[in-house]
């Protein structure tokens, strides 16, 4: 959700430019976990159910299959949709505080996200480590994503940035919500190929973090992205909840 750039005079704690705290005391402790930890049984059931889906993403796309396999297909994943319809929906935003308290995993939303997501068979997914005052992730984009022939769409490598560019903002110890994103695309983003994100904060101005990133496949560089993002008070996220659950509703009541 996109914030419009705070006035240089708003009432925040002002943390000098250039000044980023190590990556490896800004880094929550819950993520390194998650990604050290084996995970749970269930949550390596969700790994697994999300990467299945993800596989019959990529082989339906463009599939010469006949009508009546895919006819054969669509019934047996109806089915399934059936059975899974038994159990209520839950809400897997878990980006704050209140995650803890409701004494679930904190980091069920990242399985599930958009990007990063190992359950969720619409993301890639992308891989995340900090080393030192670095992030580096690695992403592996099949058929699915396709923009110019053999390429990643474009909206796909921005995405991308997004999630990793507002990953990276966490070294700088007070994570916030996209401003604002830039994106220079300097070659083609090839399709099934072994990608590789660099990026780093590079200056924090009260609520304001600034990052910075490149996308490389092997040695090419395919794009570059800088972006700014805010600090909110957690009041506004749960304002954003309160209103995510009127409308779309959240069975568990959390």
């Amino acid at each position: 959700m996109p914030l419009t750039d705070p006035p240089d005079d708003a009432p925040v704690d002002a943390l000098p430019p250039e000044v980023v705290t190590p990556a490896s005391e800004a880094w929550p402790e819950w993520l390194r976990k998650a990604q050290a930890d084996p995970p749970t049984p269930r949550r390596a059931q969700l790994h697994r159910t999300g990467n299945a889906l993800r596989g019959i993403v990529d082989r339906l796309h463009g599939s010469p299959a006949p009508a009546e396999e895919l006819d054969a297909v669509a019934s047996e994943l109806e089915r399934l949709a059936d059975r899974l319809e038994a159990f209520p929906k839950r809400s897997v935003y878990e980006g704050f505080g209140e995650a803890t308290l409701a004494g679930r995993e904190p980091f069920a939303f990242f399985d599930h996200s958009p990007m990063l997501g190992r359950a969720n068979p619409l993301a890639p997914p992308i891989s995340l480590w900090a080393d030192g005052d670095v992030l580096w992730a690695e992403a592996h984009f099949g058929s699915a994503y396709e923009g110019p022939p053999g390429c990643v769409h474009g909206g796909y490598v921005a995405a991308a940035f997004d999630e990793v560019l507002g990953s990276a903002q966490s070294l700088g110890g007070r994570p916030g919500m996209t401003a604002r994103l830039c994106i220079d695309y300097r070659s083609p983003t090839p399709l099934h190929t072994d990608l590789r994100f660099e990026a780093r904060v590079t200056r924090m101005e009260g609520r304001k973090t600034f990052t910075r990133g490149t996308l490389h496949a092997g040695d090419r560089l395919c794009a570059e992205a800088e972006g700014l993002f805010v600090a909110v008070d957690i009041s506004k996220v749960a304002e954003l909840r309160a209103q995510r659950e009127a409308a779309f509703g959240d069975d568990d009541g959390a």
